[in-house]
């Protein structure tokens, strides 16, 4: 008898559902396998830099299993129906009974895993796991036995089911019969090397972070979390989007740190809500699949006039709009493939309340860009902040990007890290840096603002109304 385990975006030891339960008979031979899809990835816009990250972190993977004597087998198929074809062959060849994997949420991987119901569940056992979660889609429903359209009532919901649910983190397997085993170097699938000094690879690197996140950081987190001068985020989420740390072990480990978290509501409480709304997201999309193909979840928002300004989005991308927090933040992005949330926030309105461009067109660029791409909580994010999702932000609430900046960056720390030709203006300039030039009759290597924000509200307003008043 012979068990495959086929990894997909769990690529760690420790924790892993799939893993786990395959290695429970000591005496079953077990493989494990990853199939990387470049085709696919493309489809699915995923980053360069997230394709090296997952690249980095299997090769981790594959030693770390070779010291358990389990081979990781490395294939790269065009897509998903490659994949599943050479999956079947690949359990022909050899005699695998069982395969054991983690589930995926997303459209695409849904209908991929279907299928291989269809090819070779008549002679293969399947075995799936629902492990990138702290609580399977579709376990906490409101009382009409329906997914929550609002994040409160669902994160009230979620924490009453979590407190009586067992959440508890999986041991890595032990060291099979007859010990490790050699391995075949997985050769790099682009010719450019991405490397990040921020979140080098491996679970242990990553279960150091959490443990020292929650230790030392957390406490203050409702206090930093939206300054982007200093590192108030757990900056986690590259290793949660890829699967080497699980949302099971941040909570355990949480709780462990912070045993009253539920009662005191600090600032370990407030970090616990947002992985709470990653839940949401990622529940959202199976209860609701249209989320994976282009569509908003309010209707009426699809009929909005969006505008087709290809010199704006570039701007925007560049960071060379003219307004300081939203260009540091883009720069941010654009150079280490990670940003803020408070900056999510703040770009992502612009574009689409002053720009008025298509909020798809940002929520593609991102997942292009982001080291911690993962579809549910990057499209959750830009459907709140195009106020066209559940629980969105008002389309009438549109975030001013000078008194944003004022607000969690008042004296440009960050500003000028990531725009460094504003290095000489004075504080209380750094937000409006044009008039600091036209007041000294001095010119900037910076660019005017691209639009006037307060002209811009109100046409964002008036094409939101006419979109929603449009029979």
């Amino acid at each position: 008898m012979t068990r495959l385990v086929w990894f997909r975006n769990d690529l760690r030891i420790t924790d892993n559902t799939a893993l786990f339960n395959a290695c429970q008979d000591q005496y079953v031979k077990i493989i494990a396998v990853y199939m990387a899809t470049p085709k696919q990835w493309q489809k699915h816009h995923i980053s360069v830099r997230q394709i090296a990250f997952i690249h980095d972190n299997l090769i981790k993977l594959q030693h770390g299993l070779a010291e358990l004597g389990i081979p990781l087998i490395y294939q790269q198929c065009a897509d998903f129906s490659a994949s599943l074809d050479w999956l079947r062959e690949f359990c022909q060849k050899e005699k695998i009974s069982e395969v054991f994997f983690n589930r995926q949420y997303e459209f695409n991987e849904l209908r991929r895993d279907q299928q291989l119901e269809y090819i070779i569940g008549n002679k293969v056992v399947i075995r799936s796991f629902d492990d990138s979660v702290l609580l399977s889609p579709g376990s906490v429903l409101n009382v009409n036995n329906e997914m929550y359209k609002v994040f409160t009532p669902f994160s009230y919901a979620f924490i009453k089911q979590l407190i009586k649910t067992e959440v508890c983190s999986l041991p890595a397997p032990k060291m099979r019969k007859g010990g490790g085993v050699s391995i075949n170097p997985i050769l790099p699938y682009l010719n450019d090397i991405y490397k990040s000094e921020a979140f080098p690879s491996g679970e242990k690197v990553a279960l150091a972070k959490l443990r020292n996140f929650c230790r030392e950081n957390v406490k203050n987190y409702q206090k930093t979390r939206d300054i982007p001068a200093i590192d108030g985020t757990s900056c986690l989420s590259p290793y949660l989007a890829v699967g080497v740390l699980s949302p099971r072990q941040c909570f355990n480990r949480l709780r462990t740190e912070h045993p009253n978290l539920l009662e005191n509501r600090d600032g370990a409480f407030i970090w616990l809500n947002e992985l709470i709304w990653r839940e949401f997201y990622h529940h959202l999309i199976v209860a609701h699949p249209f989320l994976c193909k282009n569509k908003p979840f309010i209707d009426w928002t699809d009929r909005v006039q969006w505008k087709n300004d290809e010199a704006m989005l570039l701007a925007w991308q560049q960071g060379l709009t003219g307004y300081p927090i939203v260009d540091a933040g883009m720069r941010q992005l654009n150079k280490t493939g990670w940003m803020h949330n408070r900056l999510r926030m703040i770009t992502a309105s612009f574009l689409v309340k002053d720009l008025l461009i298509d909020w798809r067109k940002g929520e593609h660029y991102f997942m292009t860009q982001l080291l911690d791409g993962d579809f549910a909580a990057n499209n959750g994010g830009w459907q709140w902040a195009a106020s066209t999702g559940t629980d969105a932000m008002p389309h009438f609430r549109i975030f001013n990007p000078t008194t944003q900046g004022k607000r969690f960056d008042p004296n440009g720390i960050f500003i000028r890290r990531w725009l460094p030709e504003l290095n000489q203006v004075p504080d209380k300039y750094i937000h409006i840096p044009h008039l600091c030039a036209e007041e000294n009759q001095t010119t900037l290597d910076y660019p005017l603002p691209i639009i006037d924000h307060s002209k811009a509200r109100k046409e964002t307003l008036e094409a939101f109304s006419s979109a929603k008043n449009m029979k």
